[in-house]
């Protein structure tokens, strides 16, 4: 029997069965994961003879470099796949054409294809959005996606996490975590080289690969081998050519072309036999490849530092006069051999086919590595990278790196006495500096923007930096200013037939109309949406559709709303436009919210609080608001982050609210100081700008601290109607809008206790303790007799804040049990489980599921264990 296929028969069977289901047409994506050594290749190896006949097997392979290959796992399929595919990723510039080249391949009948791609824990930005590309499509595929990752290796902020999101929300998943061997599979295995199989399973844990290192090693005598110590133990008695060959390729981080092979090792392949028959290698006629990346790392792990630099740059030679060597693999090579000329040269070309395959996080890396090198380069190429790096950089959210390397540059741009280049760099730098969440700077980059650009001869570029301004005063509220800037870069928008500026100039001025109390606003930020979307301007679409959204939400149209939000959220993950999706997330947190869907709306805000400040701020306050109206533990500490945040952007839109639940909270608590004191001079702020919603939300907290303020807001906000004493007007308002916590705190306020009893009810049905709390000690003050008792908080004494059910969900974790077996046991969905995991894995702040049972122990949360 092969060893390395024992125990593993219910996951082949799976396995099978999803690809004869694709064969149906009923395509579907397998996860296969566990740690280091546990058997995702061998199984991989196994699949092919357990398939249906006639299935076509494909395998890429995601490779450990410093900074990856982009769309390197389909770079592999080079030679098994169609030309279009083939010459669509080795061109990498246009990611859609490879998209769609992928879904051809896998479209092709009558037989199914398995696509496996394989560590996807290491995948390149660009291979993990192809993938998501393929995962929303694989329910239509003749084809089974099969994915295999390290588990143990997922961080709570690792690039893959919001692939596997995206997985669990698919119509049909697989997932096959692949346990450790036996007691008893260690013993069969152990029993040909006459080891103790007890110890053999002490050392190793019953991991497959470390069992058969250990077996293959025969022992040390009494005491078992380290690892390491086996894979060089079956170097020994190698020739010594091809321990040279072996340490020689083992610092090539992935399978190596057989081109590359003959370039490397004087022998050719020929030397390698011995190895291959000591199972270090697998020899085939296009590759060479070790047969475990444990294997690799040992012999590459213990070659001596001088040595290894001296390997790599063997192999930076060969991939130099090679035509058509990947630009990220010189460099990888220049890096660890310390060629910083080799680095300088092919680096810029590396960070270019990166950002061109949207593999954005590995075309920073590049430049990163490149701009270490600064000086080898010329002050107008040197400003040209910085550039480069500084939108790359504000891509993937890392603004502080952003704002860096854009002022280096507009200091170059000055210096070099470009001036539409320094009116670009500065509309640029603005944008970034609003990113990082400074308005200040923001404002005044962009004002030396237009000053520069003013008559400098390029309509196109001020029309975008006076759209920038308008922009940003309506983001500020300053909506006549807002109105005026963006009437201009229409104009010239319109002049320069520039359609994507065009949309960004109608959503401003349409966005600072309608906010400002104009109806007609509304329609100008719907044909802003509208010359987007005609002229494939994702970004413009997505920004009009953010706005709208957020406005009707302001407004109380949550049902307008909702038919926004599905187009919108398609759209941004169908562009794989990240940043938008995850500020879509966040507004439909705030629309769960408003509908007292505590866990959506905890679920939605939870894409926001690792991306940048302008979704985390609100992301935070969304999660603050649940947890104060549900009485769990927390809120503090995310209402300070996000009132830090708020206050830097100067923005009403993100103080407002923070300061609204603040306010909240401190209410609830009784300190009719804290409550002045969060609102007060947001409330002038609001009262100035004539911001009816926030002006209505704060005046009323002020009004309940018993500072009402002058003039009272004469609005027909529910909030403005509650300061002024009219609950029942505001109950019928929010009941409408489809507000049952907003409704039950109105109907609380008034003075007829049968009404607050029906508030009390309506708090104790959404699990909102703290103001129901406060109603029954009123109610119990007024003299009211029989108060119902409340429910015993789920969540009481429980310092993760969990669920109910999360506790559930928890508790059978801790067990081992997989998420299909949680299903059963609770009668709810898969998917549904997959949401209460993720939240879990969360809250418990556990990297993985494994750590779920340690991290609950020290919380002292696994009293009450499910059975």
């Amino acid at each position: 029997m092969d060893r390395g296929i024992l125990e593993r028969e219910p996951e082949l069977e799976q396995l099978a069965t999803a690809a004869q289901e694709a064969a149906d047409g009923a395509g579907s994506v397998a996860l296969v994961f566990g740690e280091a050594g546990i058997g995702k290749s061998s199984l991989v190896r196994a699949m092919p003879e357990h398939l249906p006949r006639g299935a076509r097997v494909l395998v890429g392979q995601c490779d450990d470099l410093a900074t990856r290959r982009p769309l390197g796992p389909f770079r592999d399929l080079v030679g098994s796949v169609g030309a279009e595919l083939a010459r669509a990723v080795t061109e990498g510039g246009d990611r859609h054409r490879v998209y769609e080249a992928l879904h051809g391949e896998l479209a092709v009948t009558p037989h199914p294809a398995v696509l496996v791609v394989e560590d996807v824990h290491w995948a390149d930005e660009a291979s993990l959005d192809a993938l998501r590309f393929l995962v929303r499509r694989m329910e239509q595929l003749p084809a089974l996606l099969v994915l295999t990752y390290r588990d143990d290796e997922l961080s709570r902020g690792h690039p893959l996490r919001h692939l596997l999101g995206q997985v669990s929300r698919a119509p049909r998943v697989h997932r096959l975590p692949l346990a450790r061997l036996s007691l008893e599979a260690v013993r069969t295995l152990s029993a040909a080289g006459g080891l103790d199989p007890a110890q053999v399973y002490e050392v190793t844990s019953g991991n497959p690969f470390f069992v058969a290192e250990v077996v293959a090693a025969g022992g040390t005598g009494g005491v078992p081998p380290t690892v390491v110590e086996a894979v060089l133990a079956r170097l020994r008695g190698l020739e010594p050519a091809t321990v040279d060959a072996l340490e020689q390729l083992a610092v090539v981080p992935s399978a190596v072309e057989r081109p590359l092979v003959d370039a490397l090792l004087n022998g050719g392949v020929a030397v390698l036999a011995a190895a291959e028959q000591r199972g270090l290698l697998a020899v085939a006629p296009e590759r060479v490849a070790f047969r475990h990346e444990l294997i690799r790392r040992a012999v590459a792990d213990a070659v001596p530092a001088a040595r290894r630099i001296e390997l790599n740059r063997t192999v930076l030679a060969a991939l130099v006069v090679r035509p058509g060597s990947d630009a990220a693999r010189i460099v990888h090579h220049a890096a660890q051999a310390g060629d910083q000329d080799a680095i300088a040269r092919y680096g810029p070309d590396a960070a270019r086919d990166a950002a061109s395959a949207g593999a954005h996080r590995e075309a920073a890396a590049q430049l990163r590595l490149v701009l270490r090198q600064r000086h080898r380069y010329a002050p107008a190429d040197l400003a040209g990278l910085l550039e480069r790096y500084a939108v790359e950089t504000y891509t993937i959210a890392d603004s502080a790196a952003a704002v860096t390397a854009e002022r280096e540059a507009v200091a170059l741009r000055r210096s070099l006495g470009d001036t539409l280049a320094l009116g670009a760099d500065l509309r640029w730098l603005s944008r970034i500096h609003w990113w990082a969440g400074d308005a200040d700077e923001a404002q005044e980059a962009a004002r030396e923007a237009v000053a520069v650009l003013e008559h400098a001869g390029d309509d196109r570029l001020l029309a975008l930096a006076v759209s920038n301004i308008a922009q940003l005063r309506m983001l500020a509220d300053r909506y006549p200013e807002a109105v005026e800037h963006a009437e201009r870069a229409i104009v010239l928008a319109q002049k320069t037939q520039d359609a994507g500026i065009l949309s960004h100039a109608l959503n401003n001025q349409g966005t600072a109309r309608w906010r400002g109390g104009d109806p007609g606003g509304r329609r100008q930020l719907e044909e802003s949406l509208e010359v987007a979307l005609d002229a494939g301007e994702v970004e413009h679409a997505c920004r009009a559709y953010a706005n709208l959204i957020w406005t009707l939400l302001d407004t109380l149209q949550f049902t307008e709303a909702d038919r926004f939000l599905t187009p919108a959220m398609d759209l941004a993950d169908r562009a794989e436009h990240l940043g938008f999706l995850t500020y879509l997330h966040v507004e439909l947190a705030i629309r769960r919210l408003a509908a007292a869907d505590w866990e959506e709306a905890e679920r939605h805000a939870e894409f926001g609080i690792h991306d940048f400040l302008p979704a985390r701020c609100p992301a935070l306050t969304v999660l603050a608001r649940v947890r104060t109206r549900c009485g769990r533990p927390g809120a503090d500490e995310l209402l300070a982050e996000a009132r830090e945040i708020a206050v830097r952007t100067r923005e009403l839109q993100r103080t407002g609210p923070v300061a609204a639940a603040l306010a909240e909270a401190a209410w609830l608590r009784g300190d009719l100081d804290a409550v002045v004191e969060a609102v007060a001079p947001f409330h002038a702020q609001a009262r100035d700008l004539a911001v009816v919603p926030h002006r209505a939300e704060l005046g009323y907290w002020l009004t309940k601290a018993g500072h009402p303020p002058f003039p009272a807001d004469d609005s027909g906000h529910p909030y403005a109607l509650q300061a002024r004493g009219q609950w029942r007007r505001a109950a019928a308002l929010w009941h409408t809008a489809g507000c049952p916590y907003e409704y039950a705190v109105a109907l609380a306020e008034s003075p007829e206790p049968a009404d607050k009893l029906t508030a009390l009810a309506r708090l104790d049905a959404l699990g909102a303790e703290p103001p129901a709390h406060l109603l029954r000690t009123e109610l119990r003050r007024l003299g009211v007799p029989h108060v119902p008792r409340g429910p015993v908080a789920a969540t009481r004494g429980n310092p993760a804040g969990l669920t109910e059910r999360q506790l559930q969900v928890m508790r059978l974790l801790a067990q081992g049990l997989t998420n299909g077996e949680i299903a059963d046991r609770l009668v709810v969905s898969v998917r549904t489980v997959d949401n209460h995991v993720r939240a879990v894995l969360d809250k418990l702040d556990a990297p993985t599921r494994r750590h779920v049972a340690v991290r609950a122990a020290q919380l002292g949360l696994l009293a009450g264990r499910e059975t």
